[in-house]
C-alpha cells in the first residue's frame, strides 16, 4: 500500500506557475480589443453630485466613454442586497454621495493611460454636507441592529451577571479599542467584463467567491444565473475583501455594456481604502469578576462599531466571549453607529480578532488582580462543553496547546512581577492569549472523472485564495481514488464547474474538501460496480466490500493478484469516461456537536525603556483543528495569520480625517502592514486532533485560527515587560513613553 497523500507536507502544485510568473491573475487574462476603465472618486465625503463637467476628457484621443449617473446605463437590480452577505454598492444610478472616494463616473479609453489621464480631468461640484468620519464624535446615535445572523445575535443573556459580578472576590472593568483596518491584498481588486449579445455576461474576477458574483450580477442586470460566467484561477490575496461583489464589478459590466467593448477595471491602492471594505473600529466595555478560587463567575461584554449610512454591518466580537471560557453568567450586546464611510466588510477572522484583543486582555488584567498565572487563570476555566449552545464539542485540544506553547517559551521561567526582567536598556515580557473559530461547513459539489488512461479529472467551482486549494485537493482526491498526485488534475475557479461556496470563514476544505472526497469515493464505488459486473474483470462475482483501491487500480483483499486497473475498466465500458457528481452537506450528526478549533498563543516582546519601541521577540503558536491535510500549507497559513496579528497588535490602523471622514491612510506608504524585519522567531505547534463528528474527512477550518489572539498576547507582554496596559490598538511608542504602570 502506497504511503497516504492526507497528511504529508507535499509542496504546492501550483508552485512552478506562481515562481514563474505564468500564473494568470484576473486582470492579466488576454481579451481581444478590450478597453481600459478608471473610477473618479468623489472629493467630498457626504452630499450631492450638482453638475460633472468631463467634456475635456471625453474630447482626449482614445476616450470611448465618460460614464456618469447621468449617462450611465439603468441597472434597476443595483440598489439593495440579495442576500446578508451582499454589500451595498455604488453604480452611477443617483447623485446621492455617501462618502469620500465614491465612484461618481467611469472614464473609459484604449490603453490605461489614456483612461487615467482623462480621470483626472473629470471635476464635480458638490452640494455638501458636514460629514462624521470616526464613532467617537457620533456615541449618542448607537444602536442595536435587527439580527441578521442567527448565529451571532446583537443582544445576549444567561444568568444573573448583576449578581455574580457583586459577589465577585475579583473583578476588572475596563474598555478596548480597535481601530479601522484595511485588507489590502497584494493583488488588486480588478474584473474585465465580456458581455456576448445583450444576455450572456462573462467576468474576469478576482474574487473570493465566484458564484456570489454570478448570482448577484445576474440579478442586477435581469439575467438567468446560467448566462453569467464568472472565472477566476488564481486570487492574489482577499482576506474577505473579495468576498462579495464591490461596486468596480457593476462598473465594469455596466461600462462594458455601454461602450460595447470588453472593460478591464482596476481598483488602485488608494481606492483599495475606500471601495473594497474594511475592518471597522470597535469600542468595547468589558467587565468581568472571579470567585476566590479564580472561576468567572460573570462577564458583561458591551461593543460598539462602525457602519455605513446605507448598510449595516456587525463586527460579531461577542461570540467569542459567549463560548470561549465557562462562566454561568454572560450579557451582551453589539450596537452600531451610522457614520459617513463605506460599508465595512469581513476581515480576517473576522469578530473573532477583535474580540479576543479584549476578551483575553481583560483576563490577562483578571489574573493579575486575582494573584494568578495568566496561564492558570485561563486552564481553570476551562470550558468542557460549549457554554453558548451547551452542546459537546466535537473534539478539543485546547490544554494540550497550552502546555506545547507554555514549554516551548519557557513559561515556567516567566516571573510573575511586571517589570522584572531586563536585558540591558530592554524590558522583556511574556504574554498569552487564547485563539479559537467556528469551523463551518457548506453546502459544496463536486465532480469526478476517471479517465481511459487511468487518471482522474477532478473539478469544483472553488477558488484558490492562495490557501493551497489546488494541493490540497488534490491529495484528498488521490488518496480517494488511490492515484498518485500526477495522475489527479484538479480544475477549480469557473461557475461553469460544480458549485461550491465562497472562499471565506476558513471553510473550504471542511465544504469543498468533503464534497471532492465524497465524489472521488462515489467514483470508486461505481468502478467497483462496473468491475463486479462485467465477466472479464478478474474481480467478477466478488462483493463491493471485498475490493480495495490502489495503485490506480481495484484489487482484492483476499488475494491482492486479482487486479483490474482503472484503464481496463474504463475501456471495457465503452464510455468515454466514468463520472460521478456529488453535492455534499453537512451531516446530521455533526449538527448534535459545537465544532471550533482552538489554540494558544504565547508571546515574548522587547520594550525599549525609553523609546518606548516595542519588538516581538519570539512568537509560538500551538493549534488543534481537526485532521491536517497538508503540514506544509498548513504552516504557510497559521503563519501569515500570526502576521496579520503583529500588524493588528503594532502597526495597522486607517486614519481619516475627522473634518472630511477622508481616508489619509491611502497607500502602503502610510499604512504599516508588517515587513520581514517586524517578523520575529515564528514557531508553529501542530496538534495531533482526531474529530469523527465535524464531517467525513475530519477536517476543520485553520485560516483564520492563528490571528485571533496574537494581539493580545503581544498587549499582555507588554503589560508583564513595563507594567503598562495598552487598551488601544495599534501599540506604539507614544503609549508607553510616560506612562504610568497599572
Amino acid at each position: 500500500m502506497k504511503r497516504p497523500l492526507v497528511g504529508a507536507a507535499i509542496d504546492r502544485v501550483d508552485g512552478r506557475k506562481k515562481v514563474t510568473g505564468t500564473a494568470t491573475y484576473a486582470a492579466e487574462v488576454a481579451v481581444a480589443h478590450v478597453a481600459h476603465a478608471v473610477i473618479v472618486g468623489s472629493t467630498v465625503g457626504r452630499g450631492r453630485v450638482v453638475s460633472i463637467a468631463a467634456r475635456d476628457a471625453a474630447a482626449l484621443p482614445g476616450v470611448i466613454a465618460v460614464l456618469t449617473h447621468g449617462n450611465a446605463p439603468r441597472v434597476p437590480g443595483a440598489s439593495g442586497k440579495q442576500n446578508p452577505g451582499d454589500r451595498v454598492i455604488q453604480a452611477l444610478q443617483d447623485d446621492v454621495v455617501w462618502y469620500h472616494d465614491q465612484p461618481i463616473a467611469v472614464v473609459v479609453a484604449d490603453t490605461l493611460e489614456r483612461a487615467q489621464h482623462a480621470a483626472a480631468l473629470v471635476t464635480a461640484e458638490y452640494a455638501a454636507a458636514p460629514a462624521v468620519g470616526d464613532i467617537d464624535a457620533a456615541m449618542s446615535d448607537a444602536f442595536v441592529p435587527e439580527a441578521s445572523n442567527p448565529r451571532s445575535p446583537p443582544e445576549t443573556r444567561r444568568g444573573d451577571v448583576a449578581a455574580g459580578l457583586a459577589a465577585a472576590r475579583a473583578h476588572i472593568q475596563a474598555t478596548y479599542t480597535t481601530p479601522v483596518e484595511t485588507h489590502n491584498p497584494m493583488e488588486p481588486h480588478a474584473t474585465i467584463a465580456v458581455w456576448h449579445g445583450s444576455d450572456h455576461l462573462t467576468l474576469y474576477d478576482s474574487t473570493q467567491a465566484i458564484f456570489n458574483v454570478r448570482r448577484r450580477l445576474s440579478a442586477m442586470f435581469g439575467l438567468a444565473p446560467e448566462n453569467v460566467r464568472v472565472i477566476n484561477h488564481f486570487v492574489g490575496g482577499g482576506f474577505g475583501s473579495k468576498g462579495a461583489p464591490w461596486s468596480h464589478v457593476a462598473l465594469a459590466a455596466i461600462a462594458a455594456r455601454a461602450t460595447g467593448r470588453a472593460v478591464k477595471l482596476a481598483v488602485t491602492r488608494p481606492q483599495t481604502q475606500s471601495l473594497v471594505g474594511h475592518r471597522p473600529k470597535t469600542v468595547q466595555k468589558l467587565e468581568l469578576g472571579a470567585d476566590a478560587r479564580g472561576r468567572l463567575v460573570a462577564i458583561r461584554h458591551d461593543v460598539t462599531s462602525e457602519t455605513s449610512r446605507f448598510d449595516d454591518f456587525i463586527e460579531s466580537c461577542t461570540g467569542v466571549t459567549r463560548m470561549l471560557y465557562a462562566c454561568p453568567s454572560i450579557e451582551t450586546v453589539q450596537r452600531l453607529v451610522r457614520v459617513d464611510v463605506p460599508t465595512p466588510t469581513y476581515t480576517r477572522a473576522p469578530g473573532e480578532s477583535t474580540g479576543t484583543f479584549a476578551l483575553e486582555s481583560a483576563l490577562d488584567e483578571l489574573a493579575y488582580a486575582a494573584g494568578l498565572d495568566p496561564l492558570e487563570l485561563r486552564r481553570r476555566n476551562h470550558a468542557e462543553r460549549d457554554p453558548d449552545s451547551g452542546k459537546p464539542w466535537s473534539s478539543k485540544s485546547l490544554l494540550q496547546c497550552y502546555r506545547r506553547g507554555a514549554e516551548a517559551i519557557g513559561w515556567s521561567r516567566r516571573r510573575s512581577r511586571t517589570g522584572a526582567t531586563r536585558e540591558g536598556r530592554w524590558l522583556v515580557g511574556l504574554g498569552v492569549a487564547t485563539t479559537t473559530r467556528p469551523s463551518r461547513q457548506q453546502p459544496a459539489s463536486a465532480r469526478a472523472r476517471m479517465r481511459p488512461d487511468g487518471r482522474a479529472l477532478v473539478q469544483a467551482g472553488t477558488q484558490d485564495i492562495g490557501t493551497g486549494t489546488y494541493t490540497v485537493m488534490t491529495q484528498i482526491a488521490g488518496d480517494a481514488l488511490a492515484l498518485p498526485m500526477g495522475d489527479v488534475l484538479f480544475e477549480l475557479g469557473d461557475t461553469a464547474l460544480p458549485e461550491t461556496p465562497p472562499s471565506v470563514g476558513s471553510f473550504t476544505v471542511a465544504s469543498t474538501g468533503t464534497a471532492v472526497h465524497n465524489a472521488c469515493t462515489a467514483l470508486r464505488r461505481k468502478l467497483i460496480d462496473l468491475a463486479i459486473a462485467d465477466a472479464a474483470s478478474p474481480l467478477h462475482g466478488l462483493r463491493a466490500d471485498a475490493i480495495d483501491a490502489d495503485a490506480a487500480a481495484l484489487v482484492a483483499r483476499a488475494d491482492r493478484k486479482r487486479r483490474d486497473t482503472y484503464a481496463a475498466i474504463v475501456t471495457r465500458s465503452g464510455q468515454p469516461e466514468i463520472t460521478a457528481l456529488l453535492e455534499t452537506r453537512a451531516n446530521e450528526e455533526r449538527d448534535k456537536y459545537s465544532v471550533s478549533g482552538f489554540g494558544a498563543v504565547f508571546a515574548r516582546v522587547r520594550v525599549d525603556e525609553d523609546l518606548g519601541e516595542v519588538r516581538v521577540e519570539r512568537l509560538v503558536g500551538a493549534f488543534a483543528a481537526g485532521r491536517i491535510i497538508n503540514p506544509k500549507t498548513a504552516r504557510s497559513q497559521l503563519i501569515g495569520g500570526m502576521v496579520w496579528g503583529i500588524g493588528q497588535a503594532l502597526t495597522e490602523h486607517s486614519v481619516r480625517d475627522p473634518r472630511t471622514a477622508r481616508m489619509v491612510t491611502r497607500d502602503l506608504a502610510d499604512y504599516h502592514v508588517p515587513v520581514h524585519a517586524d517578523v520575529p522567531d515564528l514557531e508553529i505547534l501542530l496538534i495531533d486532533e482526531v474529530d469523527p463528528h465535524a464531517n467525513e474527512i475530519g477536517a476543520k477550518g485553520l485560516g483564520e485560527l492563528s490571528t485571533p489572539g496574537v494581539a493580545a498576547a503581544i498587549a499582555n507582554a507588554v503589560y508583564h515587560a513595563t507594567g503598562v496596559r495598552v487598551r488601544d490598538l495599534p501599540i506604539t511608542p507614544d503609549k508607553l513613553i510616560g506612562a504610568r504602570p497599572g
